[in-house]
């Protein structure tokens, strides 16, 4: 399985030869619409930057290798008030486990950390504003456990909306030692998962 980081909170899953595309989005500053080709696609919410298939080009029949499982969460600590719901999933093939946080917005109770369960890696928002802030982010990462913790949601020099903050916020809050900043935007996925923070580049 591979993970690759298309921006923002978009990732691809590729597993088999299939492609789950994730959160696509569109009017993120510094970063162009997601035009690109998958055989599934799954949103967190309906928000333009997280739910804009518009140019997504979907293929047809094939069989998804993932089992994919839902977790309702909030946008926000408020119950959904503010931003509405958010959808966590998890998807699993090959013996491993992520799961795309979305845009969450709260710390997660145990009934939700329990419905979420085992995973080797988390994709997880650390920039704040209208979401988790970088504490927030590492109290959540903590309460699931996954050995991989991929940050998302974040300004990065010119890329990102201007309020939020920065990864190094969200890296500052682990040594040194277990973070890993990736020179690309992909990141290959075996049994032997080492513990880590891994930041991707965004592709070029």
């Amino acid at each position: 399985m591979t993970i690759t980081w298309l921006g923002h909170s978009c990732f691809m899953l590729e597993c088999s030869g299939f492609r789950v595309l994730l959160d696509p989005y569109h009017e993120v500053q510094g970063l162009p619409d997601i035009s690109v080709e998958a055989d599934a696609v799954y949103c967190s919410h309906d928000h333009f930057d997280h739910g804009w298939t518009e140019n997504i080009r979907l293929t047809a029949n094939k069989e998804n290798p993932f089992t994919v499982k839902e977790i309702q969460s909030f946008h926000d600590d408020q119950g959904g008030a503010l931003r509405g719901r958010n959808m966590i999933r998890t998807f699993t093939a090959e013996g491993l486990t992520v799961a795309h946080l979305g845009d969450l917005g709260h710390q997660l109770s145990a009934a939700q950390l329990a419905e979420i369960g085992h995973c080797d890696v988390i994709l997880i928002p650390v920039g704040g504003y209208y979401t988790i802030d970088a504490a927030g982010a590492r109290q959540v990462a903590d309460a699931i456990g996954a050995p991989v913790v991929i940050p998302m949601h974040y300004r990065k020099d010119e890329v990102g909306f201007d309020v939020l903050g920065t990864v190094e916020e969200f890296t500052g809050l682990y040594s040194p030692e277990e973070v890993k900043f990736c020179s690309g935007s992909r990141l290959e996925l075996t049994g032997e998962l080492p513990r880590q923070v891994a930041v991707l580049s965004l592709p070029r």
